[in-house]
C-alpha cells in the first residue's frame, strides 16, 4: 500500500496561469498516498490556473526552506515563466538537489531548472517549446512523456500529468521504504483544501 504518511511536498505554482492538470493529479496522487501538500508562489492571492482551478499558496517562494520537504515540484503552464530567471526559485531548486531531495518539473517548469544550471548531463524532458533551451543548457533531450534521472523527475505537459504525480510518488516510496517506521504526523487530509 503506498504510505507516504510524514513526507510533506513543496508545490511551486505561478502566481496566475499555471496549468491545471499539472497541478491537480499530482497532489492528488500523492494526497491518496497520505502525503502533505504545501503549495508556493510568489503571491499569496488565489493563483488560477489556465483552465479556472485555484488554489490558495500556503506561503511565499521567498519563505520556502527546502530542508521541511521531501521533494519539490515546479507545476508549469504558460505562467510557470515567472520562475524562469527568478533568483529564489533557483535558489529553491539548488537547495533542493544540494539537500539529495527529490526534485520534479514539468511542461515548461524544467526550463527554471535548466536556468539554474541543474540539467547540464542529465536526461530530461520538457514541453516543446523549451527543447532548445534544455538543449542549450546542456540536457540529454529524451523524447519520452515522463523521464526520471535520479532524483530529477521531469514531464512534458498535461498529458503527462498523471504519469508525473504517479512517478514522484513511487521515487518518494523508495526513500522512505528504506527508513524504519517512525511517529509520523497524519498529513493528508490538509491537502483537500487545495484540490
Amino acid at each position: 500500500m503506498e504510505d507516504l504518511t510524514g513526507i510533506d511536498v513543496l508545490m511551486v505554482v505561478a502566481s496566475g496561469n499555471f496549468r491545471d492538470e499539472e497541478y491537480r493529479e499530482p497532489a492528488e496522487a500523492l494526497a491518496h498516498a497520505k502525503a502533505g501538500v504545501v503549495v508556493a508562489s510568489s503571491s499569496r492571492d488565489v493563483c488560477q490556473g489556465m483552465l479556472g482551478h485555484t488554489v490558495t499558496p500556503d506561503l511565499l517562494l521567498s519563505d520556502v526552506d527546502v530542508s521541511n520537504y521531501s521533494a519539490v515540484i515546479f507545476v508549469g503552464g504558460s505562467g510557470a515563466g515567472e520562475y524562469f530567471d527568478n533568483p529564489t526559485a533557483h535558489r529553491i531548486a539548488r537547495d533542493t538537489v544540494a539537500q539529495g531531495k527529490l526534485l520534479g518539473a514539468i511542461c515548461i517548469a524544467p526550463s527554471t531548472l535548466a536556468n539554474a544550471g541543474l540539467l547540464k548531463g542529465k536526461k530530461a524532458t520538457c514541453y516543446s517549446s523549451e527543447r532548445k533551451n534544455l538543449k542549450a543548457k546542456g540536457a540529454k533531450l529524451v523524447d519520452e512523456p515522463v523521464v526520471r534521472d535520479g532524483d530529477l523527475i521531469t514531464a512534458d505537459g498535461p498529458d503527462s500529468a498523471h504519469l508525473f504525480g504517479k512517478t514522484v510518488v513511487e521515487a518518494l516510496l523508495e526513500t522512505v521504504e528504506a527508513e524504519p517506521p517512525g511517529e509520523h504526523t497524519q498529513a493528508g487530509p490538509e491537502l483537500r483544501e487545495h484540490i
